[in-house]
């Protein structure tokens, strides 16, 4: 049995398919992770949200912004649903619409297998956040996402303000700061300040701000953490953390990690377009306890 990590989909269904060969995978026997964001920008989100769905026992799934954008689109006007680009009214008006959006509402932000020593989430974690704090911010998202008022929630979602988890948030601004923590982080400052302008490589941000896995002094974590969201960072390994957002959608390619293995072994397919997969072992950095 293998347990593997794949990194945003972004409504590519044909790499998403080749990359389950590639791996050899069977459903009999390996379970999947998915990073988040499984819809939008592909151009085939619709038979991407139903291939995913259909794995549903043999997977966990986090949500990224793009999925939640997604839902919270769902519960507009149908004049402005049709407005949206071609790739996401697909699925807003095919005919299994609610069986998909009801299936990706019930999502969750944070998946913890310790076991396994790994924890999934589809962007990052506030500095000041173990693991145990997340899955309690998370928890409190997933009890309005799945319960009766969820319009509320993802209404009330949109915005860059608060751009600084504290615990003292309330209502609508604490929802938006959890959410924005864990489907919207690249960098950030020491203090959890969210530099939400800032997408491109580490290198390339303002003074003061830092890859939000490498802030200094940044809670102590436990585990390893695979995420996704930063397609300009590409492949990483450092500070007990995986980024696995290789940029499919943009051209490059669509990745998976082998969690259970002492040795990381990633195997790849090249994004938009036909290939032979790429296989990957024996990385210069090991995985890390």
């Amino acid at each position: 049995m293998t347990t593997w990590a794949i990194g945003d989909l972004q409504g590519c269904y044909d790499e998403t398919s080749r990359l389950l060969d590639a791996i050899n995978f069977d459903p009999a026997r390996d379970h999947l992770w998915f990073c988040g964001d499984l819809v939008n920008r592909g151009g085939q989100s619709l038979q991407t949200l139903r291939l995913v769905k259909s794995l549903d026992i043999h997977s966990e799934v986090v949500l990224g912004n793009h999925d939640l954008s997604l839902l919270a689109i769902s519960l507009r006007r149908e004049e402005d649903q049709a407005r949206v680009n071609p790739d996401l009214r697909e699925v807003l008006f095919a005919p299994d619409r609610t069986e998909l959006l009801e299936w990706l509402r019930m999502r969750r932000l944070i998946h913890v297998d310790r076991r396994l020593g790994w924890a999934m989430v589809h962007a990052g974690l506030a500095p000041r956040w173990s693991v145990e704090i997340a899955q309690r911010h998370a928890e409190e998202v997933h009890q309005r996402l799945h319960g009766k008022q969820f319009g509320k929630l993802l209404s009330g979602m949109y915005g860059n303000q608060p751009d600084t988890f504290h615990p003292r948030l309330a209502g609508p601004d604490r929802m938006r700061a959890i959410i924005n923590v864990f489907t919207r982080m690249r960098f950030c400052s020491p203090r959890g300040t969210i530099a939400f302008d800032d997408k491109g490589p580490p290198g390339t941000q303002k003074p003061g701000i830092y890859p939000w896995f490498s802030v200094p002094g940044h809670a102590p974590r436990g585990m390893n953490i695979v995420f996704g969201h930063w397609s300009t960072l590409g492949l990483s390994i450092s500070h007990n953390t995986v980024g696995l957002d290789t940029g499919c959608v943009w051209g490059g390619k669509l990745t998976a990690m082998a969690l259970d293995e002492d040795t990381p072994r990633f195997v790849q397919v090249p994004g938009r377009e036909n290939g032979a997969p790429t296989v990957v072992r024996n990385l210069p950095h090991g995985r890390r306890g």
